[in-house]
């Protein structure tokens, strides 16, 4: 029985088992993971999941129900489970089935060249990645990561109100570590790409990247405690800001777990700082033209030009502060619950090269990652204390490496000192897909010597 067939089946019986409205969720997961150890295959799995769940009304209450099987017995099994999850919620929140919004944008995130790729040329590539950073270096001890996965799904929302909304996608993850060893010093350095067109992949190019980012910490040192001007670098202010991501989320506002409560149409930031949601985003890891909840999704400015436009919404907090949704419904699976969550969310990146930016200094610290994230940042306040890494800057020029080293400011604070946007935007993956170009900071306390 194919879905379209099981989701007729499964409302007609559903109506005639007393329910009001009816929704259900499809998802279908695929995976291809490989990782290499020394030119071996030191692991390899594929994988598929999926399934599909109900909610209905059913007596004023909403039911819940999911399934693994497509299939004629799982129909009764989910509209029973429906029932009975349904008379014994007694939730005061008044759910509601979404009727569908006027138009979707047609996405292209479907790589047919990609997926007809065989197992041995995915292999191969992740072996010619790892066999270029050896090359590079004798003083590359290992590399400890070298994983090539493919990740393919489809997802389907339809209900008894007209909604019916597909969308298929996938897309290569390659991520690589290396550790670079001299004498006792060891440090590492690693890079994840993502992509959907295997033919812009470079392996000479990535490795020279992270090699080169590796053995540029060997040596170094913690420095002077003080206040220094800061170059946040892209791949460290995309991780400050998937941190603090959940302060422009409107049920965080609403639960009084937000410093941004009570701002909207205020500035919040420097007025070169635009933050941007892009779910239509064609190279985005989590690009989609409709959310969970079957909204169609768009681009907004959440920070534009340093003045906070809008919280990401989805229909729950959009009632509650009787605006639309913004598309920003989402759940982890089709055995989940509407949450809320970005996309595709960035700074907007300025005109400044990251040697322009290190050029204009005197002296500064490059700040290249933070480390306790989880710990050491408060997402409501927005102040942190974190354990980093980075490059002193003299006259202009990269100095020596810096580690051993703690930075510790407020999120916030730092939207609004931002005196340099980057132009080298780069994205993390964590929470949705974050990015930042780097950012010249005025200065920030470093804990060092």
């Amino acid at each position: 029985m194919d879905i379209i067939q099981f989701k007729d089946k499964l409302f007609e019986q559903g109506k005639q088992m007393g329910f009001l409205d009816m929704e259900v969720y499809y998802q279908k997961n695929g995976k291809f993971s490989t990782k290499i150890y020394k030119g071996e295959v030191d692991d390899y799995s594929i994988a598929n999941d999926g399934g599909i769940s109900l909610r209905g009304i059913y007596k004023g209450q909403m039911g819940y129900a999911y399934a693994e099987k497509i299939d004629a017995d799982s129909i009764q099994l989910l509209l029973d489970e429906a029932i009975d999850n349904a008379n014994i919620l007694d939730s005061e929140d008044q759910e509601t089935i979404f009727e569908g919004s006027p138009s979707y944008e047609k996405l292209d995130l479907y790589s047919e060249k990609l997926d007809l790729l065989s197992s041995e040329e995915k292999i191969d590539l992740a072996k010619q990645l790892e066999n270029e950073c050896f090359s590079l270096s004798d003083k590359v001890d290992s590399v400890n990561y070298c994983v090539f996965q493919e990740l393919n799904s489809e997802r389907m929302i339809a209900n008894t109100k007209g909604l019916e909304v597909s969308e298929k996608g996938n897309v290569a993850y390659i991520f690589v570590s290396v550790v670079v060893k001299e004498g006792e010093d060891i440090k590492n350095a690693s890079k994840l790409t993502l992509t959907r067109d295997l033919s812009s992949f470079e392996p000479a190019l990535v490795a020279k990247e992270v090699v080169n980012e590796a053995l540029s910490q060997l040596g170094a040192d913690s420095i002077e405690s003080k206040k220094y001007p800061i170059i946040l670098k892209n791949k460290a202010a995309a991780s400050l800001l998937q941190v603090f991501s959940s302060s422009f989320s409107a049920e965080n506002v609403q639960k009084g777990k937000s410093r941004l409560q009570g701002k909207l149409g205020r500035e919040i930031a420097n007025e070169i700082i635009t933050i941007v949601d892009d779910p239509h985003k064609e190279d985005g890891f989590a690009s989609r033209s409709f959310d969970s909840e079957g909204v169609a999704t768009k681009r907004i400015e959440v920070v534009s030009k340093g003045v906070l436009n809008t919280f990401m919404h989805n229909l729950k907090t959009a009632k509650k502060d009787n605006v639309t949704s913004t598309g920003h419904g989402s759940k982890g699976s089709y055995k989940g619950t509407i949450q809320l969550s970005p996309t595709n969310m960035f700074i907007e990146p300025g005109e400044t090269s990251y040697d322009d930016l290190v050029k204009g200094e005197r002296e500064a610290i490059v700040v290249t990652d933070l480390q306790g994230l989880h710990s050491g940042a408060n997402p409501i306040n927005g102040d942190f204390s974190l354990a980093a890494n980075g490059y002193l800057v003299r006259d202009g020029k990269i100095d020596r490496p810096v580690n051993q080293i703690t930075v510790a400011g407020n999120f916030f604070t730092i939207l609004e000192q931002v005196e340099t946007v980057g132009a080298d935007l780069e994205f993390t993956l964590s929470n949705g897909y974050i990015g930042s170009p780097s950012l010249k900071i005025k200065s920030l306390s470093i804990g060092g010597k």
